[in-house]
């Protein structure tokens, strides 16, 4: 999952925290280095072993540096950008950079926690912020306050094999967009012969409740009342989504007799080019081709079936809240340098090509207007990937609702994997007892807070 939105909680372990690093305090307020600089340190700069990206990013601070030269950077190298299990212990004991990263679903909480600096008078100084989707800006919104900037940006979609479509007599230039669409291209891709199967989906390790919420989503539906209060999986749109799954499973034997699948099994299902549709972010394509055996060619990418919402996620920075006025300034100056100018830092696509990293995927779609279509351009200019392939995505997804994970995302996405699970492994799954369980489950996780 990308965004694993654990509800995190501080442990009595800051004193291992404080040895985790062996950094001096990053937030400690100080503005001074040689020279007078504003001295501020990030994380989130790629690990050695990522040569080529480590350099693109040390490129950028040397540019940065030049153009700015009031300014000193210190970058701090990490990956995954975000460890869950450290981030608050880090929090908490002083060891957190002045700029750090975060999932859309920690924005909250870092919040709540009193960790974050309120950077609402300065960040209207920040060219091209504006321009960021609003829904983006809005994560990193609490209670009228702005406390980051969004990175990227994702969403979930139907990726599918075009040359199995084909194959089975498809359109593959006119993918499905409700869920019976998915269901009658599946059996016909699952009739192409042994072996292959038309539709899989993860039902394991907590993979299984994140896809049956994408899936509620597209329906209308959602997993918790808006005020996370109560469970809302006992409802029509729940029932759809598990009679859905099962009657592809045991009624027209679509999804292939192996289950409790995770996101590895399915990929390397998809990248042997024996399975014709999954729900996946953009960011699996590349994986595909690189580790799995598959070909950009080949794959391509709609919305979410059922054209009600999608389930999105993605990432920012913070700051932290001993920053100095100057050290937010500088911080903002760095992000709109390397995160939020089409053809800049991350969106240096004409690099990026030069490298040979796939240009021209539909994500991030990050801002709107006159920005976005700058950077559609660049993208467009320095594709090195069937751009064509995505249209579809980017055309459809945009009607769609965005809805982020929720809260306790892993507490309830463990429960709803049994009711997953347990359509695609038994045929005689009761669907309205698992729904009824799971709401019961899910509302007594939401009351312990």
């Amino acid at each position: 999952m990308r965004s694993p939105a654990l509800r995190r909680t501080c442990t009595a372990a800051i004193a291992s925290a404080l040895a985790l690093t062996g950094l001096a305090a990053c937030g400690s307020g100080s503005e001074d280095s040689a020279g007078g600089k504003t001295q501020i340190s990030v994380n989130c700069e790629p690990p050695k072993s990522a040569k080529i990206d480590r350099k693109s990013f040390e490129d950028d601070i040397t540019a940065f540096e030049k153009a700015n030269p009031t300014i000193d950077i210190v970058a701090r190298d990490a990956f995954p950008c975000q460890d869950p299990k450290t981030f608050d212990a880090k929090l908490a004991g002083g060891q957190m950079e002045n700029v750090f990263y975060t999932y859309f679903t920690d924005a909250k909480h870092v919040v709540d926690i009193n960790q974050a600096a309120d950077i609402t008078s300065y960040v209207k100084n920040m060219k091209g912020y504006s321009d960021i989707q609003q829904s983006l800006r809005d994560v990193y919104t609490v209670d009228g306050k702005v406390y980051g900037v969004p990175r990227t940006n994702y969403s979930m979609g139907l990726l599918y094999n075009k040359k199995l479509f084909a194959q089975a007599g498809l359109d593959p230039n006119k993918p499905p967009a409700t869920w019976e669409e998915v269901r009658a291209a599946a059996k016909k891709i699952a009739g192409i012969g042994k072996g292959y199967v038309g539709y899989a989906d993860y039902s394991a390790q907590n993979q299984g409740g994140w896809h049956f919420t994408a899936e509620m989503f597209s329906q209308g539906g959602d997993v918790v009342t808006p005020d996370g209060k109560k469970a809302t999986v006992d409802t029509p749109e729940g029932k759809a989504v598990l009679q859905n799954l099962k009657d592809m499973r045991w009624g027209d034997n679509s999804m292939g007799t192996k289950q409790l699948l995770i996101l590895n099994d399915v990929q390397q299902m998809m990248g042997a080019g024996k399975l014709g549709m999954y729900i996946s972010a953009p960011d699996n394509i590349p994986i595909l081709v690189k580790e799995k055996g598959g070909k950009y060619e080949d794959l391509a990418l709609a919305p979410m079936p059922g054209g009600k919402g999608t389930l999105a996620g993605g990432d920012g920075y913070m700051f932290n809240k001993k920053d100095t006025p100057e050290q937010i300034k500088a911080g903002l100056k760095w992000l709109e340098a390397q995160t939020n100018t089409p053809g800049s830092g991350l969106n240096n696509w004409k690099r990026a090509s030069a490298n040979k990293a796939p240009v021209g995927l539909p994500e991030p779609r990050l801002w709107t207007g006159a920005t976005d279509s700058k950077d559609l351009a660049l993208k467009k200019q320095y594709a090195n990937v069937p751009v064509e392939n995505y249209q579809p995505f980017l055309d459809g997804s945009q009607q769609l609702t965005l809805k982020l994970e929720p809260k306790n995302a892993q507490q309830i996405y463990s429960v709803l994997d049994g009711a997953v699970s347990a359509v695609l492994t038994k045929k005689d799954a009761d669907i309205d007892g698992l729904l009824k369980d799971a709401q019961t489950k899910i509302d007594g996780i939401l009351a312990r807070g």
